[in-house]
């Protein structure tokens, strides 16, 4: 008898590079730092194209922002920028480059004043990752504005409530995999 391949939530079904990222790490939650970060910059590249787009040029992603180490990240220079701007392997958009780097520095800020940035994420939601029953994508949340409007205060760009949700569900903040899905919690 033939197994019945697994069943995911559609965004993702058709893609390999999708359905691999789905697999291992969608709605996975996350406490690391530099993997926050990344996901929170490769997010805000996202802004206006395909989620598969930016996953095809994470390697290079992580190799143009010196594998998301915010420290380093928010050194980066205007030149760096310019640099960054003629990188063919990146999403060659100045706003989100400098934003990436403006980013960092708050993102810092953020970790000296909570111990971490994954303690201040996780601590508006009890540390606990909230499950949301769902038969079709949303893309937005009270929690995902709230987090926009303090990011965006403290100087943070290419943080809007859309890109906030999604942050949310690809760090594990919202497990929101659709009903039917393997990893969905209902069944």
């Amino acid at each position: 008898m033939a197994s019945r391949p697994r069943q995911r939530c559609g965004w993702c079904e058709g893609d390999a590079i999708y359905e691999a990222y789905h697999d291992e790490e969608w709605g996975v939650p996350v406490h690391d730092d530099r993997l926050l970060f990344e996901q929170l910059i490769l997010e805000g590249a996202q802004a206006g194209l395909s989620w598969l787009t930016v996953l095809k040029k994470r390697p290079a992603y992580r190799r143009a922002f010196a594998q998301f180490d915010p420290a380093k990240v928010a050194r980066f220079t205007p030149r760096k920028i310019d640099q960054l701007c003629q990188d063919a392997g990146i999403i060659r958009h100045r706003g989100k480059i400098a934003a990436a780097v403006q980013n960092a520095r708050v993102f810092l800020k953020i970790q000296k004043e909570h111990g971490s940035f994954a303690h201040w994420l996780w601590e508006h939601v009890d540390h606990q990752p909230i499950r949301r029953h769902r038969r079709q994508p949303v893309g937005h949340s009270p929690l995902a504005l709230q987090l926009s409007k303090e990011l965006r205060r403290q100087g943070m760009n290419f943080v809007g409530p859309s890109i906030m949700h999604a942050f949310l569900q690809a760090v594990g903040v919202f497990n929101e995999h659709l009903v039917g899905c393997y990893k969905s919690f209902l069944k």
